[in-house]
């Protein structure tokens, strides 16, 4: 004969699932709240930074170029070029040396692309036609080793106010001549 435990005897099958479901539920639930009372709890050792307040003497305002008028300004000195049927990489950046926007035209060069920034950022951090700063190379060929600068002619400033607030760089065709004033009819589109 089976032994029984009497336990068992007193609940059925079906009442023994539903005592053990209520159990996990239980047990699941306290470990729930738990876990939701440490995530929102603020941690004890954490601090709380108020932000600092500036006064207006601490600070100053810049004038950038508008990402349309970059974009005017880069599309007028790619027309120029393909209108006399050259291939060139134009690039727009702010006084800082930050890429507005590049514009590669059909079938410009590998090395265009890179050569326009850098008369860009040149142009503008020297508020300069990079054909006069290739000249002043003479007298101070130092210049040169500046990273991120370019003296080659095909990049000029543009100015608000007579301050440079950004540079047009033009790399690709055959004469930095061209590249400066493919450079210079993207200044005049945003000057007029």
């Amino acid at each position: 004969m089976k032994a029984t435990n009497p336990v068992h005897q007193k609940f059925s099958r079906r009442a023994r699932f539903a005592t053990g479901g209520a159990v996990l539920t239980v047990v699941a639930l306290s470990g729930f709240g738990a876990v939701s009372a440490n995530a929102s709890a603020p941690a004890a050792t954490s601090a709380t930074a108020a932000p600092a307040a500036v006064p207006d003497r601490a600070t100053t305002t810049s004038t950038h170029l508008t990402i349309d008028a970059a974009t005017k300004a880069a599309q007028a000195a790619l027309d120029a070029a393909e209108k006399e049927n050259q291939r060139v990489t134009v690039a727009v950046v702010d006084r800082n040396g930050n890429t507005i926007v590049t514009l590669r035209g059909d079938g410009a060069g590998p090395q265009s692309y890179e050569s326009a920034e850098r008369k860009a950022f040149t142009a503008a951090a020297w508020n300069a036609p990079t054909s006069q700063l290739a000249e002043r190379l003479q007298q101070a060929p130092n210049l040169k080793d500046i990273p991120g600068t370019l003296f080659l002619a095909g990049g000029v400033p543009v100015t608000a106010e007579k301050a440079p607030i950004a540079g047009i760089g033009v790399a690709g065709a055959p004469s930095g001549a061209l590249d400066e004033k493919f450079a210079q009819a993207g200044a005049d589109a945003v000057a007029g």
